[in-house]
Order: structure tokens, then C-alpha cells, then sequence
């Protein structure tokens, strides 16, 4: 068996293809910026270069040059428009592994980048029948977790179902991805309204947003701020506005369903009731764990892993919230959630993303954020929403401030 050749004495041509490819497939992933730059500043580095890149959710800046050359004479800049990304964790995995691979001269350059390349293979039936299944599960699981009544439980994840394969079917259609977010709002909020007139009462605004709860963008809100308070202002301000519009659009959908439904003489009975005994909500936290594993493309061999991150990041912010108020509660679970991932990345040298985003999945305020905007909708009055806003602005400090601190108490040793 051959030996690699080492990495920093390869072409540099080649040495910046590889770094820019495996910058694009880490922002397709849903990289945060500063996790982005810092892995992406640690392989250049690793293969002999001097990298300076610029992160924003749709595109990248990277700038190069060798070290070891007259300054100005070898600078190269690669300028890469990219879609905002999606969480993917097998894939992040992978190029992880490659990236190590490589650095560590274990992987020539070439193949690495051969290997990169061919993690851009498009999903089969199967990947795709998980994901709508997932969109179906986390609607459903969501409804228990509310402890809604059975039927708001079915509607929810009858609805979600929908949704995820309309998103499956729009993944080939520009046009259609434009407007998915108004399209599911439409779909979720028609039928919602429909079953509530012609079977039995629901309850609405609830049933609406647990069968949306994918969509909700309270990651990207995360996220956003976490860019913001580690002074990666351009790209924290252009998701948190990113996220701010997926609200919108969301808000749009549903509103426009409601008011065909009322527009046609028909009137949906509301009920505000949530009978569920406590072993719903328990049952609905595993199954809600295991539809996020499969929405955040997790290996099989991760699932355990996933789903334990997410039961466990719940359950620290439920218990934490009963005995201290729910944004202490949040606090101690990102906290808890950030040692952990980062201790698992240390021991196990790969990605504690594993472990830190569905750990934080079942805290962050997406849900929230749309209930503000429907009830101020809906009622015509911005104050009526500002309590649900409130609660949003304190969930992302209580997030934020867990992260932060739970990287100070166990520093990551690895970017991702």
C-alpha cells in the first residue's frame, strides 16, 4: 500500500481546490460562520497555506496564499455562491473524516477531493421516504409533547406529512422553492381549518404550528445570534433576517388559508383543551428524537447518539424549568449540551455537532416566534403578540448564554 504524499508539498493549485471544496460541503451542511472559518483556517494550515475566508449563509469569500512564496506573488481568492445550508450529519461527518484524512497525509489530495466531490450525490427513494416520514413524526411528536387530544395529535402529523412531501417535490423546481414556505403555510392551515369545521374542534393556532415545526426557523434564530455575539456581525444579521422572513412567509400562507375558509362562510370551532396524561408527552419525546435524527440526516450507525442528545437536552430544560423557570432551564441545557458535545469531540475526534444541534433542537424558539406573529395577525394588534415575543428574546439569551459558557467551562478542541 502506497504512502500518501504529504499534504503540504502537493501542488498548490490542488491544495486550494481541496480547501475550497471542503468549504462549500461544510456551509452546505449548516456550518455556523465561526465554526465555518476557524475549520476551514485549521486545514489550510495543516496543508502549507494561509487562508482568509468570509462567511455568509449564501456564499463564501476565500483568500489564499503560500507562506512560503514573496507576499503578493502566489495570493489567489475564490469567490463560491452557495444556497443557505442545511443540517446534514452523516455528510458533515464524512467530510470531516476526509478532511482529516488528508491533512494527516494519510489521503492524497486528489482522492480526498474525489471523495468530497462524491458526497454530492443526490438523495435516494429511501433517504427521501425518511424525511417525509420524519416531517409527519416531528408534527405528531410535537402535538404529544403539548399533550393536545388525539385528533389535533393526527391532524398535526397528517398535515406534516403533506408538507414534507411537498418539499420533497419542490427540491427540483426553483420557482416552487421560492414559495414552499407560503405553500405549506397554506396547506397547514387549510386543512387545519377544515377538520376543525367538518370533524371536531382543534386546537388551531397549535395544530397549525406543531405540523410546521420543521419548517419553524428557531435554529437559524440560534444560530444567528450566535454569529452576532461572536462578532460574525455580516452573517448574523443576514440569517437572523433570513429567519425573520421564513417566519413571514410562513404567517402568510396561514393567514391566507384562514381567511378563504372564513371568506366561504365556513367557521372553525376552537378549543383550547390538552387532556393527555404525562406518559404522551414521555412517549412523544423519543419519537420526537428519532424524527429529528432522520430530519437531520444522521448516519445509522448516530441515531442512539442523536436521539439521546435531543431526549436529554429536554428533559435538562423541562426538570430545569419546573424547579428554576423555563429560561434557567434552557440555560442549563445548552450548557450541559455544549460540555457534552465538546467533550464527545475530543474523545471520539469527530464533529460534536453530533451531539450540540440536536441536543438544543427541542429549546429553540421557533414555534414561538410564529405563534407572535398569527396572534398579532390574526387579532390585528402588535401588542397582543408581544408576550410570545418576549418569551422568544428570552429562550435565544438563555440558548446563546449556554453556549457561550459552555464553551469557556470545556473549550472545543475542534471547530466542528
Amino acid at each position: 500500500m502506497s504512502v500518501a504524499k504529504l499534504p503540504a508539498t502537493a501542488a498548490y493549485a490542488i491544495r486550494i481546490a481541496f480547501i475550497a471544496e471542503l468549504a462549500g460541503h461544510l456551509h452546505r451542511y449548516g456550518t455556523t460562520a465561526q465554526r465555518l472559518e476557524g475549520a476551514i483556517v485549521s486545514a489550510a494550515r495543516r496543508l502549507g497555506l494561509e487562508c482568509e475566508p468570509w462567511s455568509n449563509p449564501t456564499g463564501l469569500i476565500l483568500s489564499f496564499s503560500d507562506p512560503q512564496r514573496p507576499p503578493g506573488e502566489s495570493d489567489t481568492t475564490r469567490v463560491i455562491r452557495l444556497p443557505p445550508g442545511e443540517t446534514n450529519l452523516s455528510r458533515l461527518c464524512e467530510a470531516d473524516r476526509i478532511a482529516e484524512e488528508v491533512t494527516a497525509g494519510r489521503l492524497d489530495i486528489a482522492q480526498g477531493h474525489a471523495a468530497l466531490r462524491a458526497l454530492d450525490r443526490g438523495a435516494d427513494w429511501r433517504a427521501n421516504l425518511r424525511q417525509i416520514f420524519g416531517f409527519g413524526l416531528a408534527g405528531a411528536s410535537v402535538a404529544g409533547l403539548l399533550r393536545l387530544p388525539w385528533l389535533d395529535i393526527a391532524t398535526a402529523g397528517v398535515i406534516g406529512t403533506l408538507i414534507g412531501l411537498l418539499l420533497v417535490a419542490s427540491r427540483n423546481s426553483p420557482q416552487m422553492r421560492e414559495a414552499d414556505d407560503a405553500i405549506a403555510g397554506i396547506v397547514a392551515g387549510g386543512l387545519a381549518a377544515l377538520v376543525a369545521v367538518f370533524v371536531a374542534p382543534l386546537n388551531l393556532n397549535t395544530v397549525v404550528i406543531a405540523s410546521m415545526i420543521v419548517l419553524m426557523p428557531g435554529m437559524a434564530l440560534t444560530n444567528a445570534f450566535s454569529e452576532l455575539t461572536s462578532q460574525h456581525l455580516m452573517s448574523g444579521t443576514a440569517r437572523f433576517f433570513g429567519a425573520m422572513t421564513t417566519l413571514l412567509k410562513l404567517t402568510v400562507g396561514t393567514m391566507i388559508a384562514l381567511t378563504l375558509v372564513q371568506l366561504v362562510g365556513l367557521e372553525p370551532q376552537v378549543r383550547a383543551w390538552r387532556p393527555q396524561p404525562a406518559w404522551v408527552e414521555w412517549a412523544a419525546v423519543v419519537t420526537a428524537a428519532w424524527a429529528f435524527a432522520a430530519l437531520f440526516r444522521a448516519a445509522r450507525r448516530d441515531y442512539l447518539l442523536v436521539m439521546a442528545a435531543a431526549i436529554l437536552g429536554y428533559q435538562i430544560s423541562r426538570l430545569g424549568g419546573q424547579w428554576l423557570g423555563s429560561p434557567v432551564g434552557v440555560f442549563l441545557s445548552a450548557l450541559v449540551i455544549t460540555v457534552a458535545g465538546n467533550g464527545y469531540a475530543r474523545w471520539r475526534n469527530r464533529p460534536g455537532a453530533l451531539i450540540r444541534v440536536p441536543g438544543i433542537i427541542m429549546l429553540v424558539p421557533g414555534s414561538t416566534s410564529l405563534r407572535s406573529l398569527l396572534v398579532a395577525v390574526q387579532q390585528q394588534d402588535v401588542s397582543a403578540g408581544q408576550g410570545a415575543a418576549i418569551a422568544v428574546i428570552n429562550v435565544l439569551l438563555a440558548l446563546v448564554a449556554g453556549l457561550l459558557f459552555g464553551n469557556l467551562l470545556l473549550p472545543a478542541r475542534r471547530d466542528l
